[in-house]
């Protein structure tokens, strides 16, 4: 079986094609980005219509194959930015249709979580999953991932990418920043909320919004400063986690996960832990559309029926049934 998978739920178009054993065969994309500010979705959806017969005619030249042996067409059906998923929506359902092959419309955070698995090994992690509009800590029990902590206001990724925006930084913001904070020698007091296993930055970016404002603080030092806040505070809550669940694997995946900062957070204290401990590769980190590929896979081998193919926007990572496992 070779499924064909759209990715299309914030800034990346991305084609991946993977084959039922895990073996990803292509995984092309297009970033939408910007040299200031940050993502118009209307722009985004603009550039992803542009940019989709592309990115599939390489997709298929990468794997070396036709568009006849694809077996099955997945889609990111949510959570994401409107604009943006109805792009992948309308070029899935219209794919599917030509080739007469099934459509499956994909949960965008379980196919993160269930690539970071097939890349590691793992069978029954604590998944810190962070991204630009999502971060959580999940774990599976009684057939779905559940939420044991998450984000009270908003995710880590559209975090990093709001106090770039106040520091002069293009979209996105998490590559500049990450190298910047490497430079950083004093760290500077920033709010810390944590509740339990939940965690919050919004106190954060405005501190760090106003600081920034004041011109007083190397760019570098506010970079490292945020990076440790935060970063302790996604490393406290899911060693909480780990302590509270007893499982022994630790799944740091999602665009973020290729922090290099972060992962040495979470390698330390997996370590100190005695757990196990493994990062998506950079490549399956970010959106990417081999990621929805293998969830396709995974569900088509399960048998799933597709019922409705209409985007949901806000479809959480605890409302799908897990059902291939």
């Amino acid at each position: 079986m070779i499924g064909l998978g759209i990715e299309s739920t914030a800034h990346t178009l991305g084609i991946g094609i993977v084959n039922e054993k895990g073996k990803v065969l292509a995984n092309e994309k297009s970033n939408f980005t910007t040299e200031k500010g940050g993502i118009h979705p209307s722009k985004a959806a603009q550039h992803h219509v542009l940019m989709y017969q592309f990115v599939l005619d390489r997709a298929l030249k990468t794997a070396k194959i036709k568009p006849k042996d694809i077996d099955i067409v997945a889609f990111a059906q949510g959570p994401g930015l409107g604009a943006c998923l109805r792009v992948g929506a309308v070029a899935a359902r219209s794919l599917a249709s030509l080739l007469k092959v099934p459509l499956i419309g994909v949960n965008h955070c379980i196919a993160h979580i269930e690539i970071g698995k097939l890349t590691s090994g793992f069978k029954d992690p604590i998944t810190l999953y962070v991204s630009g509009a999502n971060t959580q800590i999940l774990a599976l029990a009684s057939g779905r991932y559940r939420v044991f902590g998450e984000t009270l206001d908003i995710g880590v990724g559209n975090f990093i990418d709001v106090i770039g925006r106040s520091m002069g930084m293009g979209f996105p913001a998490g590559p500049t920043i990450d190298k910047l904070a490497k430079k950083g020698k004093n760290y500077i007091e920033l709010p810390y909320t944590i509740k339990g296993m939940d965690f919050a930055f919004s106190g954060i970016q405005t501190k760090i919004n106003q600081l920034v404002q004041t011109g007083k603080h190397k760019t570098e030092d506010l970079c490292f400063s945020a990076q440790e806040t935060v970063f302790a505070e996604l490393t406290e809550a899911t060693e909480r986690a780990i302590a509270h669940i007893n499982k022994n694997e630790i799944l740091l995946t999602g665009g973020v996960a290729a922090n290099s900062r972060l992962q040495e957070m979470l390698k330390i204290m997996s370590k100190e832990r005695g757990v196990k401990f493994a990062v998506v590769p950079m490549a399956l980190a970010g959106d990417n559309g081999a990621m929805i590929a293998w969830q396709g896979i995974l569900e088509q081998k399960a048998n799933y029926k597709m019922k409705d193919t209409a985007i949901n926007q806000h479809w959480r990572t605890d409302d799908v049934d897990v059902t291939w496992l």
